[in-house]
């Protein structure tokens, strides 16, 4: 017995479907996006490039044209106002109060955070509710009260007068985002922790704030920022010129009879570069404690 077998047809190959491209209407809208993007950019950089440029111009410069780039560029308009309106002097002030209400805000408040994240005590809701209810409240509203409070406990003038009101006002988005960060820590670690015999501050400070690095830095820069600009509260409170912080130096300079163009916005570039280099270093950390702190 013979078995024959039938050669089956071949078949043509085929051909991949023609890539369809993106419809006219919605690539001529995103151009237009783009576009409306980029002017935005371009408005919202332009002070601030007009800034580093009358940094390093002369007076006369400055006031006699508008020009961006400098026609003989310099940098001793920089080395003046650092120099001889003792910026140095006020750059430290700032940095002091800047660093004690970010240290505090992080430490005071990751530890309450840990405790409505975890913990078990009566009114745990409650409270957590009126930490909460505080982003509601207008910083103008409590300005006469804490001002008639410093002088009640002697510390108006004092940048202890600041640094507590900083700490006291950062407490609702501090609470808010480092409860959410600690909340997503696996509870398996912590009872893993508890059976190894570790206290509950060892827990804090081995596994949670390690995880919740994040959002650590994120209220950190979004203490420290604030602060260093910080205006309204701080020339109420600083009446003695040897306390002044850097906006209230810079708030001087631009109430003198001549006012020095040059040197005003050297002394704003002053003011602005640490912030600007603070978070260009913890950017991702930045993003990812807000990415956290949404998904929470």
């Amino acid at each position: 017995m013979t078995l024959t077998v039938t050669p089956r047809p071949a078949t043509a190959p085929r051909t991949p479907a023609p890539r369809r491209g993106k419809p006219a209407g919605a690539l001529a809208a995103r151009t237009v996006v783009v576009l409306v993007l980029a002017a935005y950019a371009a408005i919202s950089l332009y002070p601030f490039l007009w800034m580093v440029s009358a940094a390093f111009k002369t007076n006369a410069e400055v006031v006699s044209g508008g020009h961006l780039i400098p026609h003989h560029p310099t940098g001793r308009t920089l080395a003046d106002t650092w120099n001889k309106l003792d910026f140095f002097h006020y750059f430290t002030n700032s940095v002091k109060v800047t660093v004690l209400t970010t240290v505090l805000v992080v430490v005071v408040y990751a530890a309450a955070s840990y405790a409505f994240a975890v913990l078990r005590f009566p009114g745990k809701r409650m409270f957590y509710r009126l930490f909460l209810a505080l982003l509601f409240v207008p910083g103008v509203v409590t300005l006469l009260p804490i001002v008639l409070l410093e002088s009640k406990l002697d510390i108006l003038g004092t940048h202890w007068g600041l640094v507590l009101p900083f700490v006291n006002g950062s407490a609702p988005l501090a609470v808010l985002m480092l409860t959410n960060a600690f909340t997503t820590v696996p509870t398996e670690l912590r009872e893993a922790a508890r059976m190894d015999g570790a206290g509950e501050l060892r827990i804090f400070a081995r596994i949670y704030l390690p995880l919740a690095r994040p959002a650590l830095v994120t209220i950190a820069l979004l203490t420290a920022i604030p602060t260093w600009n910080e205006y309204q509260l701080t020339r109420i409170s600083l009446n003695d010129p040897h306390t002044y912080t850097l906006p209230i130096a810079l708030q001087a300079m631009q109430s003198e009879n001549v006012v020095q163009y040059n040197s005003l916005m050297a002394a704003a570039l002053i003011m602005v570069v640490p912030v600007i280099a603070i978070f260009l270093c913890a950017q991702r950390y930045f993003v990812n404690g807000l990415m956290g702190a949404v998904k929470g």
